[in-house]
C-alpha cells in the first residue's frame, strides 16, 4: 500500500465525517468550537459562507452530518443508544444568540453588464442569487408568492420554523442586491429566454404531489387532500380546521408534517398509516419521535385497498395487511399476510405519498430535454441543461430532496454560470482548498482539548404541550441556552484537528500506541490494504474510511492509523518525545463563484467577505 497522498484536501476532509457527509460542506466543528467560546456572531458567519440559511436549517434540516459524526460511532460499544452531537441545534443557537452582522456581509460590485434569471425563490435560486449578486451580476428571481421562500415556507410549519426566522434570513439575500419579482408566476421559458438574460436558474422545486389511485377517491375527493397543497393552504390561511378524525398516508417528513398540524387543527384521532416497516419509514427518526410524542399513532405494513363513502361523505378506509418479505439479494416485496382487511373510520384523509417534478412551463422545443421520468437532463456536476444558459438544482434538478442539498445545489450551479459567462467551461470544475494548521503552544500543549469521556446528548426544551398543540404557529422546540449550548459543543471530538505525522522524526518508541485509548495506531510490516487491515492492533473494519499510512520508518516498518476510529484526542502528539506527530487544524475552502473559481488569467479582484 502507498504512503497516503495528502497532497490535496480530499484526504483530511473525509477524516471530517460531518462536514464530508453536509452536502454543503459547512465546517461543522469549526463553529462549534466559536459557540464554546461565545462567539456566536463569527460561528453564525461560518454557516452563512456554506448553507446560507443558518437559522432555517438550525431548525429543519435533515441532519446528514449526525449519522456521520463520530462521537455517536465511537461509543456505539460504551451505551445502549449512544447518540451523536447536536450539530443542528448548535446550528440554531449560532442564529439565536448573534450580534450585529454589519461589516460582514458582502458588498455588491459594479455592475458587470450581465443578467442571470432565478424561477422560483426557494433555497437553491436564493443561494445562486446570494453568490451571483455580490459579483456585480443583475440578479431577478421570480416567483408566484408574495414573499420569498419557496417550500421552506409553505410547506414547513410555523410550530416548527417560524415566519420570522424565513423573513430574515431571505431578506438577507435580497439586501445583496437581487431583486425580487414576487407574485409573478413564470408561465413560459421560451418568454424568460426572450427577456435578454444571460443565464437562467431553475429552482422551482417538486410541485406535484402524488396522487392516490384506489376506488372511492374521487367520489370522497372533497375530504381527501394532497399534502404538500393541504400544509400550503394551512400555511397561507387558507385552511383552518380539520376533521376529528384524520389519517395521514405516507411515511416521510411530509406526513410527520400533515399530521402534527391536523393535531393543532382539531384532529383527534390522528393516524399515520404506512405500507413500510417503522423502520424502513423515509420521515427522519425525530420527526417519527416527535409526532409519536404528540400522540400520533403510526401504523405500519398496511396498504390502501379502497376509500368507503357514503354519497360522497367520506367514512375511512380499508387497508391490505401486508408483511415483508427478502430475496437471496436482499431485495424486499410486500406480500399480503392472508389477515382480514382492516377499516380506520375517518373524517379527513391527506395524502402524503410522494412528489413529483412538473414543468409545464417549459416548453419542449425550446432545447431543454427531459428524461422519461420527466427530469430534466443534467450534468451532474455543473447542473446544465441540454440548453447550455440554463441549470437546475433543488427538487426541480434530481426530484425531491432537502433544503441543505438544494442550497449545495445553489453554490455549484452559480459556479458554472459564473465561468460560463466569463467564457469559461462549465465542467473544469476548480478544486476546493484547504490550509493545515499547527496547534501548537508548547512542548507538550496545545490549543484546543478534547473531553473523549462518554457524555450524554443534552435534550432540547419543548414548549408545554398543553400550550403547543393549542396553535400551529407556537414554536415547539425552543432552542439550547448558552450554558446548554457550550455543554453540547464539549462533546464534539473536533474532528477537523488532524493528527500529522512525521516519519523522519519518528524513533519508533512506541510510546503512541501504548497511550492510544482506540488502539487504532500500529507500525507493522509494509503490504497491500487488505492484508494491513487484518494486521493492525485493532483490524480496521470501515473500508468506507482511509488508512493512514507512512513511507517506510528506519526499521522497515510502516505507521498505520485507522483514521475511522481515531478521537483525535492528541495523546499520541502529548506523549511523542520527538515531535513525530502535531495535531494540525484543517480548514476547507469550497469553491464559490467569483474570480477564485476561474481561470487565473482572467481572474479579477474578490469582492470581500469577512467570515
Amino acid at each position: 500500500m502507498q504512503l497516503t497522498d495528502r497532497a490535496g484536501p480530499a484526504y483530511f476532509h473525509k477524516v471530517v465525517d460531518c462536514q464530508w457527509a453536509c452536502p454543503a460542506h459547512t465546517p461543522v466543528p469549526e463553529y462549534i468550537r466559536l459557540i464554546a467560546q461565545g462567539r456566536y456572531t463569527d460561528a453564525y458567519m461560518i454557516n452563512w459562507v456554506s448553507n446560507v440559511f443558518p437559522g432555517i436549517l438550525g431548525r429543519t434540516c435533515d441532519r446528514p452530518c449526525e449519522p456521520a459524526c463520530r462521537r455517536g460511532r465511537v461509543e456505539e460499544n460504551n451505551g445502549d443508544k449512544p447518540e451523536p452531537v447536536a450539530i443542528c441545534r448548535l446550528k440554531r443557537v449560532a442564529a439565536d444568540h448573534k450580534g450585529d452582522l454589519d461589516g460582514r456581509l458582502p458588498v455588491r460590485a459594479a455592475p458587470n453588464g450581465r443578467r442571470v434569471a432565478c424561477i422560483g425563490a426557494g433555497p437553491a435560486s436564493l443561494t445562486v442569487a446570494r453568490d451571483l449578486a455580490p459579483l456585480g451580476y443583475e440578479v431577478v428571481v421570480y416567483d408566484g408568492e408574495a414573499k420569498a421562500g419557496g417550500f421552506m415556507r409553505s410547506q414547513i410549519p410555523k410550530f416548527r420554523l417560524p415566519e420570522s426566522v424565513i423573513d430574515e434570513e431571505t431578506q438577507r439575500v435580497l439586501d445583496l442586491g437581487v431583486t425580487f419579482r414576487s407574485g409573478q408566476r413564470v408561465d413560459s421559458m421560451r418568454a424568460v429566454l426572450r427577456d435578454g438574460f444571460d443565464a437562467v436558474f431553475v429552482g422551482c422545486g417538486a410541485p406535484r404531489g402524488r396522487e392516490l389511485e384506489v376506488p372511492g377517491r374521487a367520489e370522497a375527493a372533497a375530504h381527501i387532500h394532497i399534502g404538500i397543497d393541504w400544509l400550503a393552504s394551512v400555511s397561507f390561511g387558507h385552511v383552518s380546521s380539520v376533521g376529528e378524525r384524520v389519517i395521514v398516508l405516507g411515511g416521510g417528513n411530509t406526513a410527520m408534517d400533515c399530521c402534527r398540524s391536523a393535531k393543532r387543527l382539531g384532529g383527534k384521532d390522528v393516524k399515520v398509516i404506512v405500507r413500510s416497516g417503522f423502520d424502513e419509514m423515509k420521515a427522519s427518526p425525530w420527526e417519527k419521535e416527535d409526532a409519536l410524542h404528540e400522540g400520533v399513532e403510526i401504523h405500519n405494513f398496511l396498504v390502501p385497498r379502497r376509500v368507503v363513502h357514503e354519497g360522497g361523505r367520506l367514512s375511512g378506509m380499508e387497508f391490505e395487511r401486508v408483511k415483508a418479505e427478502y430475496d437471496a439479494k436482499g431485495r424486499r416485496s410486500l406480500v399480503p399476510t392472508g389477515e382480514p382487511d382492516l377499516f380506520v373510520a375517518a373524517d379527513t384523509v391527506l395524502v402524503a405519498i410522494g412528489q413529483e417534478n412538473a414543468f409545464p412551463w417549459i416548453e419542449r422545443d425550446c432545447g431543454i430535454s427531459f428524461d422519461k421520468h420527466g427530469l430534466p437532463v443534467l450534468d451532474a456536476s455543473t447542473h446544465q441543461s441540454t440548453l447550455p444558459n440554463v441549470f437546475f438544482g433543488g427538487d426541480a434538478a434530481f426530484g425531491p430532496k432537502n433544503i441543505i442539498t438544494a442550497v449545495a445545489h445553489g453554490h455549484e450551479a452559480a459556479v458554472s454560470i459564473d465561468r460560463l459567462l466569463n467564457g469559461e467551461d462549465p465542467a473544469a470544475r476548480p478544486l476546493a482548498h484547504a490550509n493545515l494548521m499547527s496547534q501548537k503552544m508548547g512542548i507538550h500543549e496545545w490549543s484546543y482539548d478534547n473531553d473523549i469521556s462518554i457524555a450524554a446528548r443534552n435534550k432540547v426544551p419543548w414548549a408545554a404541550a398543553e400550550r403547543a398543540l393549542q396553535s400551529i404557529k407556537i414554536e415547539v422546540e425552543l432552542g439550547f441556552d448558552e450554558a446548554t449550548a457550550w455543554r453540547e459543543a464539549q462533546r464534539c471530538l473536533n474532528c477537523d484537528v488532524q493528527t500529522v505525522f512525521n516519519r523522519d522524526t519518528c524513533i519508533e518508541c512506541d510510546g503512541c500506541v501504548d497511550i492510544c485509548p482506540m488502539d487504532c495506531i500500529t507500525f507493522t510490516a509494509p503490504g497491500e490494504e487488505a492484508d494491513l487491515r487484518t494486521r493492525l492492533k485493532a483490524p480496521a473494519t470501515n473500508l468506507a474510511q482511509d488508512l493512514y499510512v507512512s513511507t517506510a520508518l528506519k526499521s522497515g516498518r510502516v505507521m498505520v492509523k485507522d483514521e475511522d476510529v481515531c478521537l483525535h484526542c492528541g495523546l499520541c502528539a502529548e506523549r511523542c518525545p520527538t515531535g513525530a506527530w502535531d495535531m494540525q487544524k484543517m480548514l476547507l475552502h469550497t469553491t464559490q463563484a467569483g474570480p477564485r473559481c476561474r481561470d487565473a488569467a482572467t481572474a479579477p479582484n474578490q469582492p470581500k467577505v469577512i467570515a
